[in-house]
């Protein structure tokens, strides 16, 4: 059976790291990579972190059907699942591991029904998460504040995943997804 795994947070929760280890402790996994429209970031690279495409192109994208789901999640960023993207992930006989917003999430779970799991890692606080952001060095003051918002909305669709894990120590955060996903993925 196709199957597809969700993993979800608000930004700087620590979602894209642990997805970076499942991947390593999980074999059977293939990462779906998004589309977006934001600037790449320095340690970024197109076709591995995301597919780095102009508003315009996003805009074609979802006028052609060629997402399953797509958001405008700040002003002016587009990030969206390609079809095409999911199919290459089953047709390599895979499992779909999405790293991506709340809404994202949320309709991905709808779409792919009774074949996902969505796990929902949340910070211990706002203010740790504040404080990560911070850390990374890659927002500004602004952009923080908007994250900080946003994160308080998405807190809020918490209950309709799946599963919870508080990402207050990592490792146990780590060790608690490997358990969820260690037996979603032996499960008929």
């Amino acid at each position: 059976m196709n199957k597809a795994i969700i993993i979800s947070a608000p930004s700087g929760a620590g979602k894209t790291t642990i997805v970076k280890n499942m991947l390593k402790i999980f074999p059977q996994l293939s990462f779906s990579i998004s589309a977006c429209t934001r600037p790449q970031r320095e340690n970024e690279e197109n076709g591995r972190d995301y597919y780095f495409i102009s508003t315009e192109e996003f805009k074609e994208k979802i006028k052609n059907g060629e997402f399953i789901e797509w958001e405008e999640v700040y002003p002016g960023k587009f990030y969206g699942t390609l079809k095409k993207e999911v199919e290459r992930i089953w047709k390599e006989g895979k499992i779909i591991i999405f790293d991506v917003d709340v809404k994202g999430a949320i309709n991905l779970k709808k779409y792919f029904g009774e074949k996902a799991i969505a796990i929902y890692i949340m910070p211990p606080s706002l203010e740790v998460l504040e404080n990560r952001l911070r850390n990374r060095n890659t927002e500004t003051d602004e952009t923080i504040k908007v994250r900080i918002e946003r994160a308080k909305y998405e807190l809020s669709f918490a209950s309709e995943f799946d599963y919870i894990v508080i990402n207050d120590n990592l490792e146990l955060a780590i060790k608690e997804t490997k358990n969820i996903i260690s037996f979603f993925i032996n499960a008929n």
